[in-house]
């Protein structure tokens, strides 16, 4: 599903009006129709609903909204915030529609703004999409008092005073329970500064030209179950390991040897045909044992990784769970660097390595594989200034260095070569634990093993993970959820697409 911006949304409605063709004040009823479906459902005995509507056509659809929720015996009140004159046609068209069913309160001043309370159900149907500075006098008094009030919010497409492509500045912006967005989810979305503001986000089809979206250009997207389908490869009924990939697994040191297992057994749970792995000589027991299926090489050293030997069998080299940031096993990495052309799976110490030393960064084998945290992504590149900022950071560094970045987070974005980023769908806050990073490294191996694409197996790796921590999360809970869970219930991910 792709993310348009403020402009491209609204091409897309000129379109749709143009070629459906589609009267303006038509597709707005869509809309709000759309809008109150979802409401329906989810407010099936609301014992009231206040809108808040401003002067344009989000306001437009606030006023049709209300209409359509009083035709269905709902008890609504309807405020309008008079801060400018005119109207937008739809607008007005609207208005004239529900004057016929009740007259909206008008808020002229600080005094007409209606006192709201925690028990309320309160639609925002103050500013939509296009806005593009902060809220100032009488609006941002309606908006504090909404925010003030305790009530439950549901914002009509955006949450009125937050911008859709640019970070959002100003103190006066809705805090919705719920966001309703029209067609396509909204990149402010998906990034996390937004999240006090978006509340649960859902999106209705509104009935959008199909060619005005597949035409318009945009290097984000919103990973969809029908899109990783796609991508998903059937095993043949003659299929033999070899068919598979061979994968070296470098990992581990002294005191965190349990990275190393995490990441061993994740890759082997992910169809990964063959895995051998390099480790300390103090973890071989530890691995032999935990994960009986692989191979395991053994270092000189003891605590820690020193040298990786010849690595010409493997097909994709995983690096860096609990692998530590010692000076031999820096220089042990430089050389794996140096030497080999397989795509390379890097997480963890791995990343911490190339921040302590970014002369190694141009030696990063083409479509190899970075999965940052936000704190490691800005060691290896910069502070950003904010949520959008980091996103151009994420793509330039991807396309610099013609890598994939996983960037992980609540809608982990994943940075493709050419600079498309595709935002995760799955997940949930009981994946905030120590491990979890492990065991995507882990999936992610196997799959660019495989012979997956590595932007694509990224894409996919990112949803198996966040989809098996759904499932654990549903058995255990989110405070309960540990990353071995996720490793329990991969079975499950996987099942889902008959892998």
């Amino acid at each position: 599903m792709k993310i348009l911006s403020a402009a491209q949304t609204r091409d897309a409605d000129a379109y749709t009006i143009s070629h459906e063709p589609i009267a303006s004040i038509d597709l707005m009823e869509r809309a709000s129709q759309a809008f109150v479906d979802w409401f329906v459902e989810q407010f099936p005995h609301a014992p009231g609903v206040k809108v808040c509507c401003g002067l344009g056509n989000n306001g437009g659809d606030g006023l049709a909204i209300a209409r359509l929720l009083s035709n269905l015996h709902y008890q609504v009140e309807v405020w309008v915030v008079r801060y400018a004159e005119g109207t937008s046609a739809d607008f007005a068209t609207n208005a004239e529609r529900l004057k016929r069913l009740f007259t909206p309160h008008e808020i002229r001043s600080e005094a007409d703004v209606p006192a709201l309370s925690a028990d309320d159900l309160v639609i925002d149907a103050l500013f939509g999409s296009g806005l593009s500075r902060p809220l100032e006098g009488l609006a941002a008094r309606v908006v504090e008092a909404i925010n003030g009030s305790g009530a439950t919010v549901v914002a009509v497409d955006v949450p009125s005073g937050l911008f859709v492509d640019a970070p959002s500045t100003g103190p006066h912006i809705v805090k919705a329970t719920h966001t309703v967005s029209f067609q396509l989810p909204k990149l402010s979305f998906l990034l996390p500064q937004s999240a006090p503001y978006v509340g649960d986000w859902h999106v209705v089809d509104i009935g959008l030209h199909p060619r005005a979206i597949a035409q318009a250009q945009t290097p984000y997207h919103y990973v969809e179950e029908s899109y990783l389908k796609t991508l998903v490869r059937r095993r043949p009924k003659f299929a033999h390991k070899g068919l598979f990939g061979h994968a070296l697994l470098v990992a581990g040191s002294h005191g965190k040897m349990g990275a190393a297992v995490l990441a061993a057994r994740a890759c082997l749970r992910s169809g990964v045909g063959l895995l051998t792995l390099h480790v300390p000589w103090s973890g071989y027991e530890i691995m032999q044992i935990s994960a009986p299926e692989a191979m395991c090489l053994v270092d000189t050293q003891g605590q820690y990784v020193s040298e990786v030997g010849d690595t010409t069998a493997f097909n994709t080299i995983g690096i860096g769970p609990g692998l530590g940031t010692k000076l031999e096993t820096g220089t042990a990495f430089e050389k794996l660097l140096q030497r080999t052309t397989a795509p390379m799976v890097m997480d963890a110490d791995a990343l911490n390595l190339l921040a302590k030393y970014p002369d190694l960064l141009p030696l990063l084998p083409p479509g190899s594989v970075l999965t940052p945290h936000p704190k490691e992504f800005e060691r290896l590149t910069q502070k950003a200034d904010h949520d959008y900022h980091r996103l151009e950071l994420l793509r330039e560094f991807a396309r610099k260095h013609q890598v994939v970045v996983v960037l992980k987070g609540a809608h982990t974005a994943t940075a493709w070569p050419t600079g498309e980023v595709y935002f995760n769908i799955a997940g949930n806050p009981g994946m905030a634990t120590g491990g979890s990073g492990d065991v995507l490294t882990g999936i992610i191996t196997a799959l660019v093993a495989q012979h997956y694409p590595p932007g694509e197996a990224a894409v996919l790796g990112v949803y198996l993970h966040a989809r098996a921590g759904d499932l654990a999360a549903d058995a255990r809970g989110y405070s309960a959820l540990v990353a071995s869970d996720l490793i329990e219930f991969l079975p499950g991910a996987f099942g889902a697409f008959k892998m």
